[in-house]
Order: C-alpha cells, then sequence, then structure tokens
C-alpha cells in the first residue's frame, strides 16, 4: 500500500503546485498547469509502456537491450533487467543439464525416445536414430507409429500393457533384432528404449545350432554301435566274422566319438579367455620333420610328401597348439588327396612375416565353401567328410589357435587341382635362431 502512495507523489506534488499556481496567478493558470502537467505524466509513461511493448516483442531478452527509464520507470526496468539475468541464468544452467543428459544417453549403448501422450516423439537419442531410422531434427512432432511401422509395435502400443518388453526383427534398412520396452512416466509421457539384440539372438542360433549338431555327430556312430550290440544280443551263436566285423565297425565308431569329444574339449579350452597362451621359443624346423614323419606314416605311402624349410626363424608361440594347428591342416590334406597325389609342407619368410603352407594335388574345394569352411561341423560334402573321419571341427580349431597368436589363415583352391592353406605369422612373432 505503501509503495501505491509513493508512485501517486508526483500526482500528488503536481497538484499541490497546480493549488498555488492559482493561488498566486489566478484559478485559469492553475488548471492550465495542472492539465499539462498530467499531459506530460501521460505521455511519459504511455512513451515507456511503447519501449517495454517493443522490447517484449524481440526474441533476445537480455539485460543490455531493456530500454532506459526515467524516474519509476527506471526502477521498474532496474527489477525487468534483475530477473531477466535470473532467467537466463536460470536457463544456461537448465541448458548445461540437458546437454549432460543429452551427453549421458548419447554414451548408452540403449535407443531413447521420449513420446508425449499422443505418442509424438518430443526427442531422441542419437542410438535411436540408428535404430528406428529417426531424424530428430525432421521427425520431431510426429506420430512414432511413423517411424516404426511393424504391426507388432503398432499394435503393442495401442494395448498399453509394456510389462513385458518386445522384441522386433529387420528393422528398416538394417538387419538389426531390437528389443523395445515402453515406460510411462510424468504427464502421460512415455519413455520407449530400444536395445540393440541382433549379436545376442545370432549367439543364441549358433547355441541351438551347435547342440543340433554335436547331437547329430553323436547320434550316428551310436546308432551303429546300438545296432550291432542289439544283434550280438540276440543272437549269441553268430559267427566270428559277423562279430568280427561287428567288433571292427563298434571300435571304429566309438573312436570316432573320441575324437570328436577331444575336439570339443579342445575347443572349449581354446575359447576359455581364461586359459592364457603360454609361450616358447618354439624351433619350425625340428617340428616340422616330426610332423614329416607322421604325414608319411598316415599316409601309408599312398602320397608323395615333401618338406621344404626355407628358413631358420623360430616362432613364438605354445608349441602343442601350433602343432595342433599344423597338423589339422597335413592330416586333411593327406584326407582329401588321391592315392599317388602330391602334399607339400613349407616354412619360409616373405615380406619380413612367416609362413607356414600346406599344399596339396586333392579334389579341390569350390569357392563359396571357402569362407565358410573355419565355421564348427561345416562341410563342404557331409558324407565324404565322415568316410574320411573327420569330426567337423579341425579347421575351427585352426582358427581359434591363429588367433589367439595374431596369425591369419589363407586359402587358394581349385576343383580338381588342388588346395593350398597358407598360415601367416606376425612379424613380432619371428625369432632369429642364434
Amino acid at each position: 500500500m505503501l509503495n501505491f502512495w509513493q508512485r501517486l507523489g508526483s500526482v500528488f506534488l503536481i497538484a499541490l503546485i497546480a493549488i498555488l499556481v492559482g493561488i498566486l496567478a489566478g484559478t485559469l493558470a492553475g488548471l492550465v498547469f495542472f492539465s499539462a502537467s498530467l499531459l506530460w505524466l501521460v505521455i511519459h509513461h504511455t512513451k515507456h509502456m511503447a519501449d517495454l511493448e517493443q522490447w517484449l516483442l524481440i526474441s533476445d531478452h537480455t539485460p543490455s537491450s531493456i530500454p532506459p527509464g526515467s524516474g519509476i520507470w527506471d526502477n521498474i526496468f532496474a527489477l525487468l533487467a534483475r530477473y531477466v539475468r535470473t532467467q537466463n541464468q536460470s536457463r544456461q544452467l537448465i541448458n548445461l543439464e540437458l546437454k549432460q543428459l543429452q551427453s549421458v544417453t548419447a554414451a548408452m549403448p540403449d535407443g531413447i525416445v521420449i513420446l508425449d501422450e499422443r505418442d509424438h516423439i518430443e526427442w531422441c537419442d542419437p542410438v535411436a536414430e540408428k535404430h528406428l531410422g529417426i531424424n530428430l531434427e525432421l521427425d520431431m512432432g510426429y506420430q512414432i507409429t511413423n517411424m516404426v511401422r511393424q504391426r507388432s509395435f503398432v499394435e503393442y502400443l495401442a494395448a498399453g500393457k509394456f510389462s513385458k518388453p518386445l522384441i522386433l526383427k529387420q528393422m528398416r534398412h538394417h538387419r538389426l533384432t531390437l528389443l523395445m520396452q515402453l515406460v510411462p512416466y510424468g504427464n502421460k509421457q512415455k519413455l520407449l528404449i530400444s536395445r540393440d539384440i541382433t549379436s545376442y539372438e545370432r549367439i543364441d542360433a549358433m547355441r541351438r545350432d551347435f547342440i543340433a549338431n554335436v547331437s547329430h555327430e553323436l547320434r550316428t556312430p551310436l546308432t551303429v554301435v546300438i545296432g550291432y550290440l542289439e544283434m550280438l544280443t540276440a543272437d549269441p551263436d553268430i559267427d566270428m566274422e559277423m562279430r568280427s566285423k561287428a567288433l571292427k565297425a563298434m571300435t571304429e565308431q566309438t573312436m570316432r566319438m573320441q575324437h570328436l569329444v577331444e575336439d570339443l574339449l579342445t575347443l572349449s579350452r581354446l575359447e576359455n579367455t581364461l586359459n592364457k597362451l603360454s609361450e616358447s621359443t618354439v624351433d619350425m624346423a625340428s617340428m616340422l620333420h616330426e610332423l614329416h614323419r607322421e604325414a608319411e606314416s598316415l599316409s601309408g605311402g599312398r602320397h608323395t610328401i615333401k618338406l621344404s624349410i626355407d628358413s631358420e626363424n623360430q616362432i613364438l608361440a605354445s608349441r602343442e597348439e601350433l602343432r595342433s594347428a599344423f597338423s589339422n591342416l597335413i592330416s586333411n590334406a593327406i584326407r582329401y588327396t588321391p592315392d599317388g597325389g602330391e602334399i607339400g609342407i613349407r616354412w619360409k619368410i616373405k615380406d619380413g612375416k612367416g609362413l607356414f603352407v600346406v599344399s596339396d594335388t586333392g579334389v579341390g574345394i569350390e569357392p563359396e565353401h571357402i569362407p565358410r569352411l573355419t565355421e564348427r561341423f561345416y562341410r563342404v560334402d557331409s558324407s565324404r567328410s565322415r568316410d574320411t573321419g573327420g569330426t567337423g571341427l579341425g579347421l575351427a580349431i585352426v582358427k581359434h589357435i591363429l588367433n589367439r597368436h595374431q596369425a591369419r589363415l589363407k586359402i587358394k583352391s581349385a576343383v580338381g587341382k588342388g588346395s593350398e592353406f597358407c598360415i601367416e605369422f606376425p612379424e613380432k612373432r619371428l625369432i632369429k635362431k642364434s
């Protein structure tokens, strides 16, 4: 109330002066003075109100942009400048917190979309843009179903039951599998969270395939063993020739299962991240001579096997693992090379890298099969692989061993002409023989 009467002080002062003028100069002069003073006050306030209105219409509200004032308007504009400074500081603080929030959400592996009560896009992070094909600048304010048009998602959104997530496959141009979860919050708003589970789906599919393959690989020899056991049990007086044939077949199939189990255990050990690589200096010449003698024994004189050692360099590696990888490649060459064929085993240095090469004049491999040869249980010809005694895990074991040694496997092959398997070791693993 006091402030109100203070604001009327100028009017009271003008009225008092007008009365004094009227007493001294006459009533007319007092009225003219009073009217002129009020007109000046109206013009003064109108001008400042016009300046204030003009300032309110501009977009950049800063303290420096506030117009100058006089009289009571000076106090009003000073208070307004203080209010603008406070608001700007609050806005800067909010913008800083928003940027921090956006940087945090951008660092998260999940996509985040904020939806209003009508499921319109209010904001999203870069991950959500990638997952859902959203362009925030262009799509803000649009329905989320304009971006995600899968029927299952539209039905999920319309049902309003968000306790369980939704799995969406084949998102737009990306071959992604997304786990979608809607979380209601605030004033009927929703938080849409998307998570890329493509790799998990792939791993799960690999696990299912692996179990199916192992089951299949074990079922065949078990069927043979069980069949012969049933035959021997049903007819204890079976002739010795048939009994000998049955025992031989059961022994072969049992050995096949044993090799499969051993290879599975080897793969498990190689894939175990806690199983550290035990390295030592491996004398390549000595080991290759051993492998050459074993290859000749395995071939039984059916092939010509040549050994060529062009370098005395040794390797820093696990001798046991390296021997296993080399032996796998050599035995494969023997299995898939017809009698009379030639197999080459070579160790050399080229462009500073160590190369172990196994070549053969065998049946060869079609180009479309080469990229998949190191997959578990992948067979170019399943019947031929089983006839030669392979488990389908040999090259998978080789791949894991080479990965542990930072080495690469390169395969060249031509159908009917033969194949070449080359292991390339990095220069840092080479050791010059003293």
